[in-house]
């Protein structure tokens, strides 16, 4: 009988799992803040027109939206003639001017100049409708607009 005994092979060593909860934690926080929420919840028709020289804005946090079209099906109690969405909510075109004031103040000053409203008007829409909408930003000072639109052939053959 030896006095040493020989080890057994253990086989392969358990997963080393002391580092997991960090990495899960960097993660969630990566995900956290790089995740973008949805602004709007859209309560109007919104297709679109189509352009055929179309450019896209860089900085999305500098842009307002103005929302114009019909009630969707959810919300066809508001009526069939098209309104306008601020937001989360329907409105008149009395309440552009308070709604363009409010997002500027929620900006730092010099970016002010920089601010660019964009209107996504369904095609449908009644063009009375988007003149007033373009009266009421002159009101403003207001005079950066973007008309939104889908890439593709303005006569619909792409």
């Amino acid at each position: 009988m030896s006095k040493f005994k020989k080890k057994k092979d253990g086989g392969i060593p358990a997963v080393n799992t002391a580092a997991l909860p960090d990495i899960v934690f960097m993660l969630l926080f990566f995900f956290m803040v790089a995740t973008v929420m949805r602004q709007n919840t859209l309560m109007i028709e919104n297709n679109l027109p189509f352009a055929d020289q179309v450019e896209k804005l860089d900085k999305k946090d500098l842009v307002m939206y103005i929302y114009a079209g019909k009630p969707s099906e959810n919300y066809k109690q508001y009526g069939t003639e098209a309104k306008i969405q601020l937001n989360d909510k329907f409105a008149d075109v009395g309440e552009i001017a308070a709604f363009i004031a409010a997002e500027r103040a929620s900006k730092r000053e010099e970016l002010i100049p920089f601010l660019t409203t964009a209107l996504k008007v369904d095609k449908g829409a009644n063009m009375g409708l988007i003149g007033d909408i373009k009266q009421e930003l002159r009101k403003v000072n207001a005079l950066k607009i973007n008309y939104t639109t889908k890439k593709g052939s303005v006569f619909g053959r792409d």
